[in-house]
């Protein structure tokens, strides 16, 4: 069974990957390892050792410590804001919610903008 804390570090690659547009092969391809490989790391299935993290952190653009944000907080935040309706256990693991941030910041600054605020609009109404 993963560690949590692998499991948690494998989300956020996966996350930023997502967020960059990169692929699992890309992403390989300029750490130097099989895609496979890139898999079992963002399932927790591997451990990602310390260079190889560093090594990742450099593609994906982040530091290191990117990975490790929110895991003080753990699951348990997580859960609580689930179980309150409020946003999904596992938001990193949903590719729907990543592509629309994606979107989102695709969108030029001054329409984003009306954009967000539009929305709080909307979410205060509901």
């Amino acid at each position: 069974m993963p560690h949590p804390v692998d499991v948690h570090v494998g989300k956020r690659v996966r996350h930023r990957r997502w967020l960059v547009g990169m692929t699992q092969q890309q992403l390989a391809e300029h750490v130097g390892i099989k895609f496979q490989q890139i898999q079992k790391y963002e399932t927790g299935a591997n451990r990602v050792s310390a260079s190889r993290l560093w090594d990742i952190a450099d593609a994906l653009d982040v530091p290191v410590s990117f990975f490790f944000e929110g895991i003080e907080d753990g699951e348990n935040v997580a859960a609580t804001d689930a179980a309150e309706g409020t946003i999904p256990a596992d938001l990193l693991g949903d590719k729907e919610a990543l592509d629309l941030v994606r979107s989102y910041y695709a969108i030029p600054e001054n329409q984003r903008r009306r954009l967000f605020e539009l929305a709080r609009v909307l979410s205060d109404v509901a």
